[in-house]
């Protein structure tokens, strides 16, 4: 049966079937072709699109825009202090007003239960840009990656090492379960998913042939990996007293050249980004002064590696966006 997703939102992969996600992944294959060979795409012109930021991004703001303008939309940017959501307007108003002069909504922000009640109420498309539960457009551009790399999914065995119940541990159990691929959260135990969520993940798993695991320990959850995974280790928004506590809880699941050696020979290693691999940021001059340590999730060595494929999965955040756009516009 074909797959039509038209008029519907992105929010969390959660909503989505495999064969819903493979239709992404083979639409975002098309459109990289296109792209890479110079040939238009403005399959959606005389429609618009507008962007709701509450945290701030390089890729996820890039990757729209470039998305939507190869696509030939119109793309307004509304940056965190440019509109009233939630303050003088609410939430509701706010996704009817633009629901009237939009074909298309991206919320990138807090809340889940948000960007739930933006789709509920604009009667366009909704796509989730982040939230701090999920990051389902980085989860299609992470599985287009690994496909790239592997040529399949079904049977890889993947290990998340951080801290597993933020929106990327979140997000990269439910997309891995979803597809057939062998998901590890390698985390302190206060740092793993929330309970009722690894259950349902694992419900997933089972369908698809493949398993959800959790463990503490570093050499189990890195050994025989044909990917490492990781990712920052205070999210945006959360206060920096959090940051004491959590170098001491993570240090030990650092990603460097010992973690490496342990997973598959010919494994990769994946990034979200932004990555403080080195202290040529703000925040990583200002936490090697605090706490003196100059790498944090990731060593700069194992960021720098033939292995590391961050750069190909923020490029593909654009493909798997235009993607997600066009499959639920067109």
């Amino acid at each position: 049966m074909p797959v039509n997703i038209r008029g519907r939102s992105f929010l969390k992969l959660l909503d989505y079937s495999p064969a819903e996600i493979r239709y992404l992944l083979e639409l975002s294959k098309d459109f990289k072709r296109l792209k890479r060979s110079g040939v238009p795409h403005r399959y959606l012109e005389n429609k618009n699109i507008v962007l709701l930021f509450e945290k701030t991004s390089t890729r996820t703001r890039c990757a729209f825009e470039v998305a939507g303008n190869d696509l030939g939309l119109g793309v307004t940017y509304l940056d965190p202090g440019s509109s009233q959501m939630g303050k003088k307007e609410s939430i509701a108003d706010t996704a009817r007003v633009l629901g009237r002069m939009y074909d298309g909504i991206e919320y990138r922000g807090f809340s889940q239960e948000l960007v739930e009640q933006l789709a509920a109420y604009a009667g366009v498309p909704v796509w989730n840009g982040l939230t701090d539960q999920f990051h389902p457009t980085q989860m299609l551009a992470d599985l287009l990656t690994m496909e790239e790399k592997f040529g399949s999914l079904p049977g890889l065995r993947f290990t998340y090492m951080g801290d597993a119940r933020n929106n990327m541990g979140n997000s990269l159990m439910i997309a891995c379960a979803k597809m057939g691929i062998h998901f590890t959260a390698c985390a302190p135990k206060e740092l793993f998913p929330a309970p009722e969520l690894v259950e349902q993940a694992q419900a997933i798993a089972r369908e698809n042939h493949c398993t959800v695991r959790l463990t503490e320990d570093v050499d189990e959850g890195a050994r025989g990996a044909n990917v490492i995974y990781t990712d920052i280790w205070v999210s945006m928004g959360e206060p920096d007293e959090v940051w004491e506590t959590r170098i001491k809880l993570l240090r030990p699941y650092q990603v460097n050249g010992d973690v490496m050696a342990k997973a598959d020979p010919g494994a990769v290693f994946m990034h979200c980004l932004p990555s403080f691999h080195d202290t040529n940021t703000t925040i990583g001059a200002d936490i090697a002064q605090k706490f003196g340590i100059t790498e944090m999730e990731v060593t700069d060595q194992v960021f720098e590696s033939p292995q590391s494929v961050v750069f190909d999965e923020a490029e593909n955040r654009m493909h798997t966006i235009k993607a997600v756009i066009y499959a639920t516009l067109c």
